[in-house]
């Protein structure tokens, strides 16, 4: 989870504290740039020659121009060799702090070791991230090329511009998210290896600009931002099943992707099926995105963001419990925070409309409240039921009304995974 994005939250607040990025942001961003390829894809079709003059890209992305755009917009605020070194080992220090403290509220063991700690600066975090959207892209890069390398009617349709169009706008992201995110757990997915253990980033450049803006002690706020990202380290690496399950829904959604995808070969008429959908009646679609998705689309992507709001809600029900109790300067962190997010540019509430960013913010928040209300009315022991197994984990519906979670778990045994 990306620090103030972990939820799409960039700076995060004490209520939707999400203080980093994760594969299931990044599974909402493509599918809005998958929309934006196919409104791309017709009008790149009406403007561009249909000869073969064009030479045709090797890829759906540009992924060297997403990355130097990126960059531009982030070069400044390096960290030099010296600095890094002090600082990997300073927020190593903070994680060697942080584990016993979660473990010993969440009754749980984290196989981690602190060498997979770093201090990133912003252009550190795009190089990190840019390979991941690489990964998360390549089902798609399949639709660009028929079998055998030939230019399959998808790539000639996209053209050449199309593909800078939207290499341009993922360079973009890319470059703002890096401004904003302060830490972020990292976790393989999607990839043909086994899978690995995660890693833990912290953006210093964006930690001393917070800091420096809202007059917050520099220790106690790097402590703040640790017991977050360590608790998400506990949940996927003490609970091994959570990272196979995450894995298995993300392959099944780029799967749905890929599908939508192959609208594009069918031009205009692929494009009308995005229409389509979004003008039906009961589509009960909450966001623009889910408004183009089919119902089977949309009940998998509320599944992944069930998991995704337990996922961040526990994370900063932990923060909040440990942290009102280890830092004197704990309220005076939240309240400055909350301030600051209430405080978002309409320019900043524009951009994460239009990308998708925003989706599903509201849930973030119920997932904190869900987790807040299990353990006030049943206690803790009852909330870390949730990490017994997918079974456990609640739907939407129940995240909304704990008392159904409540009542479904009591009656049903469920199974502990490993």
């Amino acid at each position: 989870s990306l620090s103030e994005w972990n939820g799409v939250d960039v700076m995060a607040e004490s209520r939707r504290r999400n203080t980093g990025m994760s594969s299931g942001k990044r599974q909402a961003i493509a599918a809005g740039l998958l929309t934006g390829v196919a409104v791309g894809a017709w009008a790149g079709s009406r403007i561009l020659p249909r000869s073969g003059a064009v030479a045709q890209p090797r890829s759906l992305i540009d992924w060297d121009q997403a990355r130097t755009i990126a960059m531009s917009m982030n070069r400044g605020a390096a960290l030099t060799a010296p600095e890094r070194r002090a600082l990997d080992a300073s927020y190593r220090d903070l994680v060697a702090q942080c584990v016993p403290i979660v473990a010993a509220y969440t009754g749980d063991t984290l196989p981690l070791s602190g060498e997979r700690t770093f201090a990133f600066d912003r252009v550190d975090w795009v190089n990190a991230n840019i390979d991941a959207f690489r990964l998360l892209f390549a089902p798609l890069e399949s639709l660009y090329h028929d079998e055998g390398g030939s230019k399959s009617v998808a790539a000639l349709m996209l053209g050449g511009l199309n593909r800078q169009v939207l290499s341009a706008e993922l360079g973009l992201l890319l470059g703002y998210l890096a401004r904003r995110v302060l830490g972020q757990y990292d976790l393989a997915l999607l990839g043909r290896e086994p899978l690995t253990s995660g890693k833990l980033y912290y953006v210093e450049p964006n930690i001393r600009v917070v800091e420096r803006a809202l007059g917050l002690p520099g220790d106690e706020f790097r402590m703040w931002l640790a017991l977050h990202e360590t608790t998400h380290a506990f949940e996927f690496e003490a609970h091994p099943w959570v990272r196979l399950h995450f894995n298995a829904l993300l392959t099944q959604y780029m799967g749905f992707l890929k599908e939508d995808a192959e609208q594009l070969k069918q031009g205009v008429r692929g494009l009308k099926v995005f229409v389509q959908r979004a003008r039906s009646k009961d589509s009960g679609a909450a966001s623009w995105i889910e408004a183009v998705m089919t119902p089977e689309q949309r009940a998998l992507f509320n599944e992944m963001q069930a998991l995704m709001c337990v996922i961040e809600g526990y994370s900063n029900h932990v923060m909040n419990v440990v942290g009102r109790d280890l830092l004197p300067t704990y309220e005076q962190i939240a309240r400055k925070f909350e301030r600051r997010q209430r405080e978002r540019t309409m320019a900043e509430q524009l951009f994460a409309r239009l990308t998708g960013l925003d989706v599903k913010m509201e849930q973030y928040r119920l997932g904190e409240a869900f987790v807040n209300s299990i353990v006030r009315e049943r206690g803790h022991e009852a909330a870390r039921l949730m990490w017994s197994g997918p079974e456990a984990l609640p739907t939407m519906s129940e995240i909304r009304n704990p008392e159904q979670w409540l009542a479904r778990t009591e009656r049903v045994p469920l199974p502990t995974h490993v």
